[in-house]
C-alpha cells in the first residue's frame, strides 16, 4: 500500500493481516513457570515474562484440528511427555497457529513468552500450521505466513525465519540458550521445501547459512 505525502507515493507500514483472537490461558501460574523456565533454562533473569522477538520459528501441529491444537496449548501445566516434563511443567505453547485454509489464529500477544523451541523460546515467535508429514502444508498457508511474517518483520528486529527442524543449527552460537546441552529433541517440521519457498517470498532464501559463532 502507498500513501501520498506532498505529492509524493511512499510505502505505508506493512499492512497486518487478518488475525482472529483464540487467547489461551495466562495466569499467575503460566507467568511464574514463564520466568522459572527463562530463569533455568535459558539463564535469562527478568521480572515479566515477555521476549524481544528477534526470530519467528515455523512449525506444524502434526494434527489437522485448530480446536484440538488450541485445545493442547491451553493448559498450564504439561500433561504427559515426560521428556520434556524434565525440563518443565510448563505448557508447550505458541503465539500464532494457521488453518489449512489460511486462517491466521492468534493465542497469545505476539512478544508474550512461549514454549515451541529449545534454546531459542527466550527471543522467538513460534507460528504453528495445521498439518503434518502426511498432510503437507497448503499454499493458502504458505501465503497466509508470508503476510504474517512481513508484518512482524515490519514491527520487531527479526534477524531469522527458521523451520523447527532447523533450530539445532543455532546450537553453539550467541543465540542458543539452553542450559543443559543434552536436551535435545529431533524434528522434521516443516521441511525444507515448505521453508525454502517461505523464505524466497519474504526475500531470506539465502538467510539460514551460518549464525554467528559464540
Amino acid at each position: 500500500m502507498l500513501i501520498c505525502v506532498f505529492g509524493f507515493f511512499i510505502p505505508n507500514a506493512q499492512e497486518k493481516p487478518l488475525i482472529y483472537k483464540r487467547p489461551i490461558t495466562w495466569n499467575s501460574e503460566r507467568e511464574r513457570l514463564s520466568l522459572e523456565y527463562l530463569l533455568k533454562r535459558h539463564g535469562v533473569h527478568s521480572d515479566t515474562a515477555l521476549i524481544v522477538p528477534r526470530m519467528v520459528v515455523v512449525h506444524w501441529t502434526g494434527n489437522m484440528s485448530v480446536n484440538a491444537t488450541v485445545k493442547t496449548f491451553n493448559p498450564v501445566h504439561l500433561p504427559g511427555r515426560k521428556d520434556l516434563q524434565k525440563a518443565s511443567t510448563l505448557n508447550v505453547s505458541t503465539q500464532f497457529v494457521i488453518g489449512r485454509n489460511g486462517t491466521i489464529y492468534q493465542l497469545l500477544p505476539e512478544n508474550f513468552f512461549a514454549r515451541h523451541t529449545i534454546g531459542l523460546n527466550y527471543c522467538a515467535i513460534g507460528i504453528e500450521n495445521i498439518g503434518s508429514a502426511q498432510y503437507p502444508l497448503t499454499e493458502a498457508q504458505l501465503n497466509s505466513n508470508t503476510k504474517l511474517i512481513k508484518y512482524l518483520r515490519s514491527k520487531y528486529s527479526i534477524d531469522y525465519v527458521i523451520g523447527h527442524h532447523e533450530y539445532q543449527a543455532f546450537s553453539g552460537t550467541i543465540w542458543w540458550k539452553e542450559m543443559n546441552p543434552t536436551y535435545i529433541t529431533a524434528k522434521t517440521d516443516p521441511g525444507d521445501k515448505f521453508m525454502h519457498s517461505l523464505r524466497a517470498r519474504l526475500g531470506l532464501d539465502k538467510q539460514l547459512k551460518v549464525p554467528h559463532l559464540l
